[in-house]
């Protein structure tokens, strides 16, 4: 197993994997890494979907559009869930406070599920075993996929992740520097926008020097690009669909 600095602090995104299955024995410490998830009052307002069968995989990936998912050995689906404890709500006969109708109760979901799959994404950096974060699960056809993941209301995909034997050993993606990271005691009050621009320009060198395909893209104006495309997605429309009637007041 490798040493917590490693797996911290040299983590790549993979997306090409071996045809291996992973041993029951460490996909069993990945799923208790993921029990063993810090959540909010011990809420538990998530679960995790695995998908280890190969044709769902490969639908998953005709909709999401994401090689890694068809490819992994297993596709794990974080889900938002608030329809665990109205079951048993309703099953001990108390009135259940629809707090999935306040952003409030979104946002306590979806950290749950975000730190569920942090702890995947870290149990299985230590068994050798390469990964990758996939927002587009979230976005791509959310009804759809609920569909596919037979999800109930009061259930929504946060992110997915794709675990497997990595086939490749991508580079070190530059991160921001700890300088505009970390705010001590307060937020920086000071000028940061050399500390920005550096940065930008430390990844459109990376981007145009890294192993495998090349671009010339910067940070700034690839995020902006992707703000603007993610403004077209109806994810409270989705929601909605989902059970959850978000209030604006």
């Amino acid at each position: 197993m490798k040493v917590i600095e490693d797996v911290l602090l040299k983590r790549t995104s993979v997306r090409r994997y071996e045809r291996e299955k992973i041993e029951p024995e460490k996909l069993d410490l990945i799923y208790r890494a993921i029990a063993s998830t810090p959540t909010s009052y011990n809420g538990q307002q998530y679960s995790v979907i695995a998908v280890e069968d190969q044709e769902k995989k490969e639908l998953l990936y005709e909709i999401i559009g994401q090689k890694q998912i068809k490819t992994s050995a297993v596709f794990l689906v974080f889900c938002v869930d608030f329809n665990k404890v109205s079951l048993l709500a309703k099953a001990k006969e108390l009135d259940f406070p629809r707090i999935q109708d306040k952003m409030d109760g979104v946002m306590i979901g979806l950290i749950d599920a975000a730190l569920a799959m942090q702890n995947a994404v870290v149990a299985a950096q230590s068994l050798g075993l390469g990964s990758c974060c996939i927002g587009y699960a979230r976005t791509a056809d959310p009804a759809r996929v609920a569909e596919v993941l037979q999800l109930p209301k009061g259930v929504f995909v946060a992110c997915g992740l794709s675990i497997g034997y990595p086939r490749e050993i991508p580079d070190l993606k530059p991160k921001q520097p700890l300088s505009v990271l970390i705010h001590k005691n307060h937020y920086r009050t000071d000028d940061m926008t050399e500390e920005l621009l550096t940065y930008d320009r430390l990844i459109c060198e990376y981007n145009g020097c890294r192993a495998g395909v090349k671009t010339d893209n910067d940070w700034c104006a690839h995020m902006l690009n992707y703000y603007r495309e993610a403004l077209k997605y109806d994810m409270e429309g989705y929601l909605k669909a989902q059970g959850f009637n978000l209030e604006y007041k």
